[in-house]
């Protein structure tokens, strides 16, 4: 796998190579000891194969956070009857407003 690792680092450092065609990297990639189907996704540039292959699936992180002035709750486990709490109060503040 560390082959496989090293061509693809070697690939993205040469911009000749990067933006080659497919039988120049076919003939870059003949000296590297890669599995034949790994190979066949390099050559295909088939990006989320190829990450199959290696075993890394796809990762999303999202990462919300507090406004400035809004103060962080701790849960203790009864989150929903607080949140509903909230809502029922600003609810009887709009009521009172209007």
């Amino acid at each position: 796998m560390f082959d496989v690792i090293d061509f693809l680092e070697t690939l993205g450092q040469d911009a000749q190579l990067r933006y080659a065609s497919q039988d120049e990297v076919e003939f870059a990639l003949s000296g590297a000891v890669v599995e034949p189907a790994m190979r066949v996704a390099i050559l295909a540039r088939n990006g989320p194969g190829l990450q199959a292959l290696l075993g890394q699936d796809p990762f999303c992180c999202l990462i919300n956070p507090a406004k400035p002035d809004e103060e962080q709750e701790e849960c203790d486990g009864n989150c929903k009857e607080s949140e509903e709490k909230k809502r029922d109060e600003e609810r009887k503040e709009k009521r009172d407003g209007d």
